[in-house]
């Protein structure tokens, strides 16, 4: 599979070969969904916690004897039933939101994400990306490609040059650098564009030959 290749002044200059193990995948929306959800649940961290009545203070002896008050049996007033007692059924932070994602799965639903943004005119590949690790030189990239040095995009470099690269993208809002290696799907389906490195594609060809 090709694709037209650019330089940093927005130049078509060729084509460039593209595997078709990660950019000719069928799209299959049900896979991307649930790679999304699984990925927004195993980062989620349950903050939320109420105590129990063995954490709320208090509580050490009986409220009064067993029989013979005429008032029904306790044993202790930190019972969920007392003001100030413990809270039953409520969110804990043992709790656990992680979700199973086998590997082919992950996979799967970022080469069907990756084909779908080629498809649709959303993934362009540049024989270079500014290395220097100025803000300014990203920023004159991104005007001279679209009209606003604002874009939201996913900047994909080659391990060599992900460091300049990342340094001179941080003050800029909207923009998430990474290299192959670290793409997720949920970094991808939140940027409009891909604005790919030639040198990262060798990566995705390793990469697919690592997880298969």
């Amino acid at each position: 599979m090709n694709a037209p290749l650019y330089n940093p002044e927005g130049k078509n200059i060729g084509t460039v070969e593209l595997p078709d193990s990660v950019f000719g995948v069928p799209w299959n929306p049900a896979l991307v969904r649930f790679a999304i959800l699984a990925h927004q649940a195993n980062a989620r961290q349950p903050l939320s916690h109420v105590k129990d009545r063995g954490e709320v203070r208090g509580g050490g002896r009986k409220p009064w004897r067993q029989k013979g008050t005429g008032r029904a049996r306790h044993g202790s007033n930190r019972s969920p039933i007392w003001v100030g007692g413990g809270v039953i059924h409520g969110p804990t932070a043992e709790r656990s939101y992680v979700q199973k994602i086998n590997r082919r799965q992950k996979q799967g639903a970022l080469f069907s994400l990756l084909s779908k943004r080629l498809t649709d005119g959303k993934l362009m590949v540049f024989d270079s990306l500014p290395q220097d690790g100025k803000t300014k030189s990203v920023a004159s990239f991104l005007l001279k490609n679209f009209s606003k040095s604002r874009p939201s995009a996913v900047l994909v470099a080659g391990r060599e040059h992900k460091a300049g690269l990342s340094r001179g993208a941080r003050n800029i809002s909207g923009l998430i650098t990474t290299s192959p290696s670290s793409l997720n799907v949920y970094d991808l389906s939140s940027r409009r564009r891909i604005l790919m490195e030639q040198s990262a594609l060798p990566d995705f060809t390793a990469l697919v030959k690592v997880k298969n």
